[in-house]
């Protein structure tokens, strides 16, 4: 997710309160840790975790990806690169045994991991963001649905008539994390509440990325297996019902319900936005005697203490320290720790093996003039690039002239413009939907050259356009109170 930024002062106020919060931190950390060599460690990893919680080098890592991806493609080591996604895997579960190449392995199983980032994302804004407020939340995800419905026009108008026109939804989807990335190299030059108005477009674009890809693009339903995947869905209910807190439980039983939706015929990855949605988003903790709780606990840990004796031999002591341990584990609730748990595994290894799996464009000896001239690359391209846009711009436009809604404080049309240009980064699951959508190679080739260009030209025209804007109107762009 994106860092927003106000102006230049408070970003300067916000990084100086920053550095003394880390730089309290470490003053505790050194009274309470008698190893040095520890303290330096945690503070290591407090930076390496700054890193990895920037969306801009998230995004900027998957891009790198994709761009090796294509270099491999056109190079000698395409041949030794494509047996090894090609090569085969098996699994065993009891008595189910599976298997599929190195390619679909990434594309459906380590997927429904990145879907259920993509699920618990949702189930976090509809539960304390802004699609628990209808009213607020209705003009970015009416835009989405505009920034749906004219991009799959587009292509359907370029693809009318053909087989092709079963690639529709190619353009319709934001890549939200690579999107919300690029804009946050705008900085203060996009107001917080547009950041905000983005990613709530971008999360309902998800949803009905997601709608589409259940309807559209699964296969020939096996009914035992979806009656399987049904049965287990029901398990996850009782587990949440039940208030089980324990996040390992659902984890084990949505494994089984990847299993059942690999074989029923419906996409595997859904399997991970439907456990998401049973993950428990409360803790049961009671959070307000918690503090009285810990209170009692430091002073009878206090009591306990030896200051003489080895910690070892010390099994009071030890034995109350390790219930502390296991309640303020329980505080976190499971949504937000099994999101902790995977959130980097899916920025910086999942998302980037996806790009590189899925952006093996070969042009070696391909005729570019037929990959340009192919109704697939120009409707998906034409889609991602105008269609967003204009379905974007236009739904927010008639819902506000008409009364229904207004703009958010500090939004500008200028910035509406910017979003729905950069809401044509349809990376992750363009790339997804174009491999379900064709068993013809060359189509699958000019899809994905489509989205490659119609991503980056996206994101360039998106910043372009707001440094332009700004440089012309000498900054109006910028944040500024809404007059009453």
């Amino acid at each position: 997710m994106a860092n927003n930024s106000g102006s230049n002062n408070s970003g300067s106020n916000s990084n100086n309160a920053q550095a003394r919060v880390q730089q309290g931190e470490r003053t505790r950390r050194s009274a309470i840790i008698a190893e040095p060599a520890v303290v330096k460690r945690l503070s290591t990893r407090s930076s390496i975790d700054k890193i990895t919680s920037n969306g801009t080098i998230a995004a900027a890592v998957m891009v790198m990806a994709a761009l090796l991806a294509v270099v491999v493609a056109n190079s000698p080591a395409y041949e030794i690169v494509h047996e090894v996604l090609e090569a085969r895997l098996t699994f065993t579960v009891g008595p189910i045994t599976m298997g599929m190449s190195v390619e679909a392995f990434v594309n459906d199983f380590l997927m429904a991991i990145f879907f259920l980032l993509v699920g618990i994302e949702l189930k976090y804004e509809m539960t304390v963001g802004q699609l628990r407020y209808p009213r607020q939340a209705a003009l970015p995800m009416l835009a989405a649905v505009g920034g749906v419905a004219v991009p799959a026009l587009i292509y359907t108008l370029f693809n009318w008539g053909r087989p092709s026109i079963g690639g529709w939804a190619i353009p319709i989807a934001t890549d939200i994390a690579f999107a919300l990335g690029v804009m946050s190299l705008l900085g203060d030059r996009v107001a917080p509440e547009t950041k905000v108005f983005f990613q709530t477009l971008a999360i309902a674009d998800d949803i009905l990325a997601i709608v589409v890809l259940a309807l559209f693009y699964g296969q020939s339903p096996n009914i035992a297996w979806c009656a399987a995947s049904l049965a287990v869905i029901l398990v996850l209910a009782a587990l949440s019902w039940a208030k089980v807190y324990t996040a390992r439980w659902y984890i084990l039983v949505g494994l089984f319900l990847w299993v059942c939706m690999y074989n029923s015929g419906i996409h595997a990855t859904l399997a991970g936005v439907i456990l998401a949605f049973f993950l428990p988003a409360r803790s049961d903790v009671r959070l307000g005697n918690l503090r009285g709780w810990l209170a009692t606990m430091a002073r009878d840990l206090e009591d306990k203490y030896d200051d003489e004796a080895h910690v070892l031999g010390q099994h009071d002591f030890t034995h109350a320290a390790n219930l502390v341990e296991r309640v303020m584990h329980h505080v976190t609730p499971p949504l937000e720790r099994v999101e902790r748990d995977i959130s980097v595994t899916v920025n910086f290894l999942i998302l980037p093996l996806f790009a590189f799996t899925n952006a093996q464009v070969r042009l070696v000896g391909v005729d570019l003039g037929s990959i340009l001239a192919d109704p697939v690359a120009r409707g998906a391209f034409l889609g991602a690039v105008l269609g967003k846009p204009i379905g974007i711009v236009a739904v927010t436009v008639l819902l506000v002239r008409i009364g229904f809604a207004r703009l958010p404080n500090n939004v500008t049309w200028s910035q509406i413009i910017a979003v729905g240009i950069m809401g044509g980064m349809g990376f992750t699951m363009s790339i997804l939907i174009s491999g379900l959508a064709f068993h013809d190679p060359n189509e699958v080739l000019a899809a994905k050259c489509a989205i490659l260009a119609g991503s980056v030209v996206a994101g360039v025209t998106g910043l372009v356009f707001v440094m332009a804007h700004d440089a012309l109107t000498g900054g109006s762009s910028s944040p500024r109170p809404r007059e009453r």
